[in-house]
């Protein structure tokens, strides 16, 4: 099913040494060099005559898949993954597509991390870069192949290679070229230069990383401008991990002053920032450029010329390079989310207060009908300004972020409620203060939103000159104030929305989207419902979910079941390893019915269960956080079972389930979170 000609400009571009791969790499020549299919599912077939190997609908059906699996990999210093592949299906648009994934399976996880998708249907093979970070971790690949739609879909895989180094280094010695593309022009284009290649009017160079004409090097010449600012663009992969350093690369211009070659990079928005631009004249000799270079998110670089006329000679570009360190030894510090987010739960961490007004104070309340708890944990700290005590209207203080450097892209994420005010309007507000101009602008404040329940806000900004981000509760006049509460302030670079986000990985779920991977024995009025705002009985149940304080979570309504019913939420099934697992949830037991909730361990092949957690009788009217520690070597499942109680007011709630590797982080004081029965069994061996 894959086009014959495709097939043959692949063989024409392999290099004799493509059978001499590293770990973790393969040109499916003769076998599959360690991967190996998944016996549960479908097979990856290799192409007869070899080349590639492929899963198809000859023998396949729509929905099934087929899953690649590496041997042991390690990565102990930065390397690049890149992926050879080609997707065909027939030409009319399809409701369910074709789809390949890549994931990685960390040795020491119960769940495989997506780190990449595509859909994209071709005619020709297409090329996937993926950064992996350096890590002590063993892991393997997985790559998984789902047929969609069409009686002509196939999915092959030519190359798997994993090489040290960052994916947007090249020397262009590859046929791949690192997977930078050209953008087309119809009369300037970058092209392959060196070897054997002559297809240039120009007196081409010598490549820079063999200076012999055996190498090659990428190459645009004006000889067929057409027009003035003709301009031609060489695209890098995208970056797929943080990173900062420096950016370096040879190039040569010839005629140099009747064109101009800069170096931009362009993030998922297509917002474009020129990094450097060539300051003197060309001559006929490669040139070193460096270039402070920080990819916080993901980004491409561009490396654009632009001609104004046909006579503007040629640019030269070879042998792109990366590393950590930054350029002639400047020793910027790097942005730390860590140190610009707080949770207040021991101190203000590097937030402070001007000194005048009563400004904001760090509280610990125990939950109750009027008052929920913090949002980190439901028994924590949070930062709380009270309005009704303002020495003057309009003004309660300022709480400063500390200094955020500027011309990078922010996202501020933060957790706050509002009490007491009769018009919400303004009641808080972030300002961005310029400290060298000692200008403050307003990004965001409060409209409306429910009272008394812990909202995300989220904003994306960005400023050329270093800001701090302020907060200010405001309080308009003496009649109407009230209480502001503030917590779980995180800052972290890039946009906060970013264009066909990867879902989370399986081990998480918030349940904004779905119910995840979450299964449930059966489906009517008593089962688990998933649901946003508040629950249909009053005085019992959230008044919104935990993620976002609008979004959904996963309850049980207890006025559709009767007293002792059950409702069970199987989660998928979870990889058995060595170590401990940590799983932590938030919950919610508000109702003077409230009856029970545990959670269950259930391995593969053994028909008892074993209980890890349990809560009983009404625990608060917040939401609050469950960490349960746990072994278990086999392949297993959790379920999350609540037993309605005595009364219709026993509506119980869960939100942002998570799986982590390793023991919790903290453990909670199972003493303080229960009011009722309380099994202490956060650490248990199976």
């Amino acid at each position: 099913m894959l086009l014959r000609g495709v097939l043959l400009v692949w063989q024409a571009l392999q290099l004799a040494g493509a059978l001499d791969l590293p770990a973790g790499s393969c040109a499916f020549e003769e076998n599959t060099c360690g991967f190996d299919s998944v016996f549960a599912f479908l097979p990856w077939i290799l192409n007869e005559e070899g080349h590639y190997i492929y899963v198809d609908t000859s023998f396949a059906k729509q929905g099934e898949k087929a899953v690649l699996l590496s041997s042991d990999l390690q990565a102990d210093e930065w390397s690049c993954l890149r992926l050879v592949y080609q997707i065909t299906t027939s030409s009319e648009p399809l409701s369910d597509p074709s789809r390949l994934n890549l994931y990685v399976r960390f040795e020491d996880e119960s769940f495989d991390r997506l780190l990449w998708s595509t859909k994209e249907a071709s005619d020709s093979w297409l090329i996937a870069s993926l950064d992996l970070q350096n890590s002590t971790k063993k892991f393997k690949i997985l790559i998984e192949g789902v047929l969609g739609q069409g009686n002509t879909a196939s999915i092959a895989l030519f190359e798997i290679k994993m090489t040290t180094g960052y994916c947007i280094e090249c020397d262009f010695e590859e046929n791949h070229l690192c997977g930078f593309v050209n953008r087309w022009n119809p009369n300037v284009n970058w092209f392959v230069g060196g070897g054997n290649i002559r297809s240039s009017p120009s007196i081409l160079p010598q490549d820079h990383t063999f200076k012999s004409e055996l190498g090659h090097y990428m190459y645009v010449d004006s000889v067929y401008v057409k027009h003035f600012q003709e301009v031609a663009q060489l695209i890098s992969p995208v970056t797929t991990a943080p990173m900062s350093g420096c950016l370096s690369f040879y190039y040569q211009l010839h005629q140099g002053n009747d064109n101009a070659f800069s170096v931009y990079t362009r993030d998922a928005f297509g917002l474009y920032e020129e990094i450097w631009k060539r300051s003197s004249l060309g001559n006929a000799a490669w040139k070193l450029a460096e270039v402070e270079f920080s990819a916080p998110y993901p980004m491409e670089v561009i490396f654009e010329v632009a001609f104004n006329g046909p006579k503007g000679g040629y640019v030269a570009l070879d042998d792109i390079s990366f590393s950590p360190v930054h350029c002639q030894n400047q020793t910027e510090l790097p942005f730390s989310a860590v140190e610009a987010s707080c949770n207040f739960e021991e101190d203000l961490c590097n937030f402070y207060q001007d000194k005048e007004g009563p400004g904001w104070s760090r509280v610990k309340v125990k939950p109750n009908i009027y008052r929920a708890g913090d949002h980190t944990t439901g028994l924590g700290s949070y930062l709380l300004a009270n309005t009704k005590f303002t020495s003057q209207p309009g003004y309660t203080g300022r709480l400063y972020g500390p200094t955020l450097p500027g011309n990078l892209q922010y996202c501020l994420r933060f957790y706050y409620a509002i009490y007491g005010f009769s018009k919400m309007s303004d009641t808080l507000a972030v300002y961005i203060f310029e400290e060298n101009h000692v200008v403050q602008e307003k990004i965001w404040s409060v409209l409306e939103s429910p009272r008394g329940v812990w909202m995300q806000a989220e904003i994306t900004f960005k400023k050329p000159m270093p800001t701090k981000v302020v907060f200010m509760g405001l309080c308009k006049s003496f009649w109407d104030c009230g209480l502001v509460a503030l917590d779980d302030v995180t800052i972290q670079l890039g946009n906060c929305w970013y264009p066909e986000r990867l879902p989370p990985p399986p081990g998480e779920c918030t349940f904004e989207q779905d119910e995840c991977a979450f299964t449930q024995e059966r489906r009517n009025r008593s089962s688990w419902h998933r649901r946003r705002g508040e629950t249909p009985t009053s005085y019992t149940g959230p008044k919104g979910d935990h993620t976002t304080g609008v979004g959904y979570y996963m309850y049980i309504e207890a006025s559709n079941m009767v007293y002792g019913q059950k409702a069970r939420l199987l989660s998928g099934p979870l990889r058995g390893v060595t170590g401990k697992h940590c799983l932590t949830f938030f919950y919610h037991m508000y109702g003077a019915g409230t009856g029970l909730l545990s959670v269950y361990l259930e391995k593969e092949h053994y028909s008892d269960e074993s209980l890890l957690w349990r809560r009983k009788g009404e625990q608060s009217i917040s939401w609050l956080r469950a960490l349960i520690e746990y072994r278990c070597e086999r392949q297993h499942q959790i379920i999350f079972e609540a037993i309605r109680g005595v009364s219709i007011r026993s509506d119980i709630a869960i939100d942002d389930v998570k799986f982590q590797a390793g023991p919790c982080a903290e453990m909670e004081d199972t003493t303080q979170q229960s009011s009722g029965y309380s099994e202490d069994l956060n650490e248990i061996e199976y």
